[in-house]
């Protein structure tokens, strides 16, 4: 399923969207306060602010921090000069909106900080490392948990449960995989009626059991319902690993802001 170059992990019918879409639609109730110049939910942070002047792992009680990459930006495998992982732009991939990834930990080493971020590179759970001042430090306050065995979406702000509501995750032979990932980018679609619903939602998860999918790289997202989609209902195992959900759900997560951790577990 083609968008913007790639293909998503989904069962059927085209992704249609374009370089010059939104970063955000328009508000759709999320409880926090938006940053109308970025259009995400979420709150700017002094590296002062922070516990022990260190960044704290995502987790549900606090959310998540994010660290947006103004320009190019090498990713290392460790903290100094040492092999880079990744090259981080100034804009992800597939809506050109700003670039934000998720952050696991901080550490000093000779006096400069330095971010320990989740990548949107195969395997599933790569992460590198990026200099504190070459980012924009931001929290979200929110965190997303994913029940694959109740088949259910938990959505928490600052530690409290917000939503929570029933999806379709990967078929046996498709399963959505594990692990913690993050909202990598968001992609308004051309037909809100579609397959995929009015929203894609590409996190940093990739399909374990499909390396390539319709030519792309068999990338996992949430993503609305329309058309054929609405044959499986909402609590099934009928998708190719991707997590759709009420087209109403999806534009209330597209506020959320991209890096927010995802945690998909059994």
């Amino acid at each position: 399923m083609r968008t913007l170059g790639i293909s998503l992990v989904v069962t059927a019918a085209m992704i249609l969207g374009g370089p010059s879409l939104a970063d955000a639609p328009a508000s759709t109730g999320v409880p926090d306060q938006v940053d109308k110049t970025r259009g995400e939910a979420g709150l700017g942070v002094q590296v002062s602010s922070l516990p022990n002047g260190r960044v704290p792992r995502p987790s549900r009680a606090r959310g998540t921090y994010t660290a947006r990459v103004p320009f190019m930006t090498a990713v290392r495998r460790r903290p100094g000069r040492k092999p880079v992982v990744w090259r981080a732009s100034g804009t992800s991939r597939w809506s050109a909106t700003a670039q934000r990834l998720m952050v696991l930990t901080s550490r000093s080493v000779r006096g400069r900080m330095w971010l320990k971020v989740r990548l949107p590179v195969r395997p599933n759970g790569t992460a590198g490392w990026i200099p504190r001042d070459r980012v924009e430090l931001s929290l979200s306050r929110h965190f997303i948990l994913v029940d694959l065995s109740q088949r259910h979406l938990s959505l928490l702000g600052d530690g409290r449960l917000l939503a929570r509501f029933r999806v379709v995750i990967g078929a046996s032979s498709t399963p959505t995989p594990r692990g913690l990932f993050a909202i990598y980018d968001r992609v308004r679609q051309r037909n809100p009626r579609g397959f995929t619903g009015p929203m894609v939602l590409p996190l940093t998860a990739h399909s374990r059991h499909l390396r390539r999918y319709d030519g792309g790289p068999g990338l996992v997202a949430l993503h609305g319902r329309g058309g054929a989609s609405l044959i499986d209902p909402l609590g099934s195992a009928k998708s190719h690993g991707c997590l759709r959900m009420n087209n109403s759900r999806v534009r209330a997560l597209a506020k959320i802001m991209k890096g927010t951790a995802v945690r998909i577990r059994r």
